[in-house]
């Protein structure tokens, strides 16, 4: 599923990164297309992912719904429909704002039902600003040596030959890559690429990524569970524009009495997890699991446990069921996209597959 790292384009769909993950639990998933598919000309897989890699996006703003159902548990201190905080996000159907002028000029804004969340990129200046709290965070990217951001427009392919040529290499022989049916969203015509992967393990049955006919822009993205044909993740524009935003909405002026944090960050050195090992990739294709230790889970919930420290950890485990088998013990975390292993020995297993590929990887990398 390399093609989603290397396509700015797809990138878009999902802006500022960690501010719009998209996991999500909460109401099923309706249509944001209209019923009558648009007369578009003919167009191959091949000639859609050269579209996507070559187009160049001036500006763009406009109204995004996100609606999922992976059929999670409720996680404890998760807000639910109209909160705005952003980890909100993992569950329930959303309404966002976004603006994007550039790569180093982006704007967020989740709507809540009694405030709003803004995540917003200018420059080397990060915001994140809570209205409803009346709080702001706010970082400063070290570019480092002058060093452009990372997707910026001189890094795509200089002619649709190359484009192709790398677009097709992204997509790894496990995926199949189809032309689906053609739709309207957000008044706009859409043509609709369909990467689907070939290995029947994989809980993933499809990806859809509706493109503007004319932008070649992502206007959908769905995800589509084995076994069904309903989405268990969907983003989409519900209104767009494409003309580049006023400046104004890259600037941000913490209101009075706003309390302001500063936060270091790097634009290469992120701030890690505390005491997370580097994982381990076991498998390819999607049907990739990914194994990490994380050394302070085994004492979080062994017996001794420092209670302060290891509550929040305990608070989720103790919700999921427990599994054992001849590779140990643990908590399941078990949806419709994805399954995480958490052993009772300190080891972290995720991946789009079935619970038992999980036991068979964890039995046979202890």
């Amino acid at each position: 599923m390399s093609v989603f790292h290397t396509r700015p384009a797809l990138r878009w769909l999902v802006p500022t990164g960690a501010a719009l993950a998209i996991i999500g639990g909460g109401a099923a998933v309706g249509t944001f297309a209209s019923a009558a598919e648009p007369s578009l000309p003919e167009r191959s897989a091949a000639q859609l992912l050269v579209d996507l890699q070559t187009a160049r996006l001036d500006g763009l703003s406009g109204t995004v719904i996100k609606r999922a159902d992976l059929g999670l548990p409720s996680l404890p201190g998760i807000g639910g429909r109209g909160s705005a905080e952003l980890p909100s996000l993992i569950s329930g159907t959303h309404t966002l704002r976004v603006w994007h002028a550039g790569p180093d000029k982006t704007r967020v804004a989740l709507l809540g039902t009694l405030g709003e969340t803004d995540v917003i990129r200018n420059g080397p200046d990060v915001w994140i600003w809570d209205s409803q709290k009346n709080e702001a965070r706010h970082s400063t990217l070290d570019l480092g040596d002058g060093a452009a951001p990372k997707g910026r427009a001189d890094h795509l392919p200089s002619t649709p030959q190359e484009a192709a040529e790398q677009a097709l290499a992204a997509i790894d022989p496990s995926t199949e890559v189809s032309v689906g049916r053609s739709a309207t969203i957000a008044g706009r015509d859409a043509y609709e690429l369909v990467l689907e992967p070939r290995d029947a393990t994989s809980l993933v049955g499809q990806i859809k990524i509706a493109i503007d006919a004319g932008e070649h822009v992502p206007l959908r993205f769905q995800i589509v569970p084995q076994g069904t044909r309903t989405p268990a993740f969907e983003i989409a524009f519900t209104q767009v524009d494409f003309d580049r935003p006023d400046p104004a909405q890259f600037t941000f002026n913490p209101p009075p009495g706003t309390k302001v944090t500063e936060e270091p960050l790097t634009a290469d050195k992120p701030a890690a997890p505390p005491q997370l090992d580097k994982p381990t990739i076991v498998g390819t294709g999607w049907t990739t699991v990914l194994v990490a230790r994380v050394p302070e889970l085994g004492t979080a919930i062994g017996a001794d446990a420092d209670e302060a420290q290891a509550g929040m950890v305990r608070s989720l485990l103790d919700r999921l069921p427990k599994v054992t088998g001849e590779w140990g013990s643990g908590r399941l975390l078990s949806g419709k996209l994805f399954t995480a292993l958490a052993t009772d020995d300190g080891r972290v297993l995720i991946g789009a597959v079935t619970p038992e590929r999980l036991y068979d990887v964890a039995q046979n990398n202890r």
